[in-house]
């Protein structure tokens, strides 16, 4: 066999001719090879690390847009509602001022008014009871008047009638700018002639129009 006769050295070794052309472009299409792997191997690790500067880029950027929302958006609206809550506490301290003292003024008049109204002398009951009339309004003020120059006129003159009016106790019930209500405690003392005094106790309910900047009855009821 020819395997065996070249190991025992039989035969005489062949010297195998070699394809230049083969030998030399192999080596070529190798480098070439290798050169487009290293290209590719390029492009892609630099696509990487453009991906990678995109990841860290963005929270950059996010990072600095928050603050700008935060100081033409936030920050503004936050300053708005801060202004607003002040505004309106602002109002209502004045708004709660301004009922107390009106309801003090209220409370003031229905007192003077009703002591007015219910205090009288038989030698002068006409000039007390038309200077009471000023302090009423509406209605009330029409009937008052047909009462006191139909009625409590003519008798404390002729049976010398007498009445004082006290208000130990008032109390608010409400108001506002423009109308109130107060509860009021009345003792009134009248005197015919020469009786002897006679005392009476009742709580009346008044009710107050502000016409003109002045506290004016406009009801006026038992209870």
């Amino acid at each position: 066999m020819r395997f065996s006769s070249v190991l025992l050295g039989g035969e005489p070794k062949k010297t195998e001719t070699v394809d230049n052309s083969t030998a030399e472009e192999t080596p070529l299409a190798v480098v070439k090879e290798e050169k487009g792997d290293a290209v590719d191997v390029a492009e892609a690790t630099t696509e990487v690390d453009l991906s990678i500067r995109r990841y860290r880029l963005w929270p950059l950027r996010w990072s600095v847009g928050w603050p700008t929302v935060i100081a033409y958006a936030v920050l503004p609206g936050v300053v708005l509602l801060l202004a607003l809550t002040v505004g309106f506490a602002k109002w209502q301290a004045i708004s709660t001022g301004e009922a107390h003292r009106s309801g003090v003024e209220a409370t003031e008049a229905a007192t003077e008014a009703t002591i007015a109204l219910l205090s009288y002398q038989p030698d002068t009951v006409e000039s007390d009871l038309d200077a009471a009339r000023s302090r009423l309004t509406g209605t009330f003020l029409d009937s008052y008047t047909e009462l006191t120059q139909e009625v409590v006129i003519p008798g404390a003159k002729q049976k010398q009638i007498s009445a004082v009016a006290t208000v130990p106790g008032a109390a608010l019930v409400s108001v506002t700018g423009s109308h109130a209500v107060v509860l009021l405690f009345v003792n009134q003392t009248v005197i015919v002639g020469q009786d002897a005094p006679t005392d009476t106790a009742s709580r009346v309910r008044v009710a107050l129009d502000k016409v003109d900047d002045r506290w004016l009855i406009s009801e006026f009821e038992p209870v």
